[in-house]
């Protein structure tokens, strides 16, 4: 196995007492071969159809029974609607740092802004939703984060179901063998499945945070102006060298979990697995074919709506 080096690259810190960041030295990113999975071209049709849904306001009535899933994410908060053959109708996400390490800490915050994204989807959908599945981190007990159903509770929804968050995104992938690596905002979790099971989970430290605070350290700014950094396409070359360091621990993560068992193929989900160069890196340290499906950071949140209770 080859493991390409990082590229020339030195990281800088922003001066003292409020001093200019020291001068970045970055090299052209290496540019991420094909992945040599190739994804599920049904997957990406319910994907496509989830980014052109989702924080789309206005009315969409829709007849039969509907599945709601709502995930705290260290990140993003997502609530999406799927229909009775699960397609996304409708749904809402927003950045909010309301939840760490699996862990509710910001609870009334949580509680208002899963309420109002309900009241309005439920707006748009001209239907009251009554209940919802959410999820939680492999390898935190659910009693650890009951706070979540809690959350949902105080917002108006049933907890219909509360499964981890890499079941859930196989919930949508239906992978029969192979690594779930759900890379988001502040972990890393994988999930290894056989014969269609989840037979083993964990979850370590090293997400979208952790990226965000090396950019925002590179480049001597606020953690704020690194997040709309990271999301700039004029600017993903630059993003990939200062965060390949990064990229590499979340591989070296993967490859330790999954050296036990006989995995076929790794499959990326979360949105800090869309980053240029992830999906290769990521294949390079393991050794395995890897793929990451288009706009991954819903995945996981349409896999949680399949588990949803139909009303």
């Amino acid at each position: 196995m080859r493991i390409v080096p990082n590229p020339a690259f030195r990281l800088p810190f922003p001066g003292s007492a409020g001093g200019a960041p020291a001068t970045v030295a970055v090299a052209a990113a290496r540019r991420p071969s094909p992945s040599a999975v190739p994804t599920d071209p049904e997957v990406d049709r319910i994907l496509d159809l989830a980014a052109a849904t989702l924080n789309r306001p206005g009315p969409c009535p829709v007849d039969g029974p509907l599945r709601v899933g709502v995930d705290l994410g260290t990140a993003y908060t997502v609530l999406v609607v799927v229909d009775a053959a699960g397609n996304p109708v409708a749904g809402r996400y927003q950045f909010a740092q309301i939840v760490r390490d699996g862990l509710v800490v910001d609870f009334a915050g949580a509680i208002a802004l899963v309420s109002r994204m309900k009241a309005e989807v439920e707006q748009d959908l001209g239907r009251a939703l009554t209940s919802a599945a959410t999820s939680y981190p492999p390898g935190v007990s659910p009693a650890e984060v009951k706070a979540t159903r809690n959350v949902l509770i105080a917002a108006g929804l049933e907890c219909s179901a509360f499964v981890d968050e890499p079941t859930a995104a196989n919930a949508l992938l239906r992978i029969a063998n192979g690594a779930v690596v759900d890379v988001g905002g502040g972990t890393t979790g994988v999930a290894i499945v056989a014969d269609g099971k989840v037979i083993h989970t964990a979850d370590e430290p090293t997400g979208g945070t952790q990226f965000s605070l090396v950019v925002a350290g590179a480049l001597g700014v606020s953690f704020e102006d690194a997040e709309s950094i990271k999301k700039d396409p004029a600017r993903r070359e630059l993003v990939h060298t200062l965060v390949y360091p990064v990229m590499q621990k979340v591989g070296t993560i993967v490859a330790r979990h999954i050296a036990p068992f006989d995995v076929e193929a790794i499959h990326l989900v979360g949105g800090t697995s869309g980053m240029l160069g992830m999906c290769d890196v990521v294949s390079e340290i393991t050794g395995r074919p890897t793929q990451v499906p288009r706009h991954p950071m819903f995945v996981t949140p349409i896999g949680i709506a399949l588990h949803d209770t139909p009303h």
